[in-house]
């Protein structure tokens, strides 16, 4: 029994070493009582494609593409939520923010493409393109979007 006695001690000061080194570095839990989520306390979106209209941003030029191409926000979100993704025309590995290019035909018949740029607290519409109707837009940056070609 006595040599027991100490195997036992020693077990015991392994599991306490391990025990403390699997939460070392944990931050507290912090409780939210409003019940609202938090942006910090959202998974990390750049980490797979999340569909989530809820953080839908649109940029300049985005809007300047569907209003010359009479795209609909509605429009936008049912190719976020329905649309495929093309891979050859998306860049998941994009920093800071992983860019995807859905495709899909919307309420009105239109085949589209909407490329969205997706960081971890909003998701970003890039621009919008028909993908069967050649339209005629003047959106700012036009006139010099050959210039870095080579």
């Amino acid at each position: 029994m006595k040599k027991v006695i100490p195997l036992i001690f020693l077990i015991a000061a392994v599991a306490v070493v391990l025990i403390l080194r699997s939460t070392q570095g944990e931050p507290p839990v912090q409780k939210n009582t409003s019940g609202a989520k938090e942006p910090s306390q959202e998974a990390s979106r750049d980490h797979g494609f999340n569909r989530r209209i809820s953080y839908l941003e649109y940029t300049q030029h985005a809007k300047c593409r569907m209003n010359c191409r009479h795209i609909s926000q509605s429009e936008v979100q049912e190719i976020l939520q329905n649309g495929i993704i093309n891979y050859r025309k998306s860049n998941s590995d994009a920093r800071p923010c992983p860019v995807y290019a859905l495709e899909g035909i919307s309420s009105d018949n239109q085949r589209l493409r909407i490329v969205f740029a997706q960081c971890d607290n909003t998701t970003k519409v890039v621009t919008c393109i028909d993908l069967e109707k050649e339209w005629q837009c003047h959106c700012p940056g036009d006139n010099n979007k050959f210039d870095n070609r080579n």
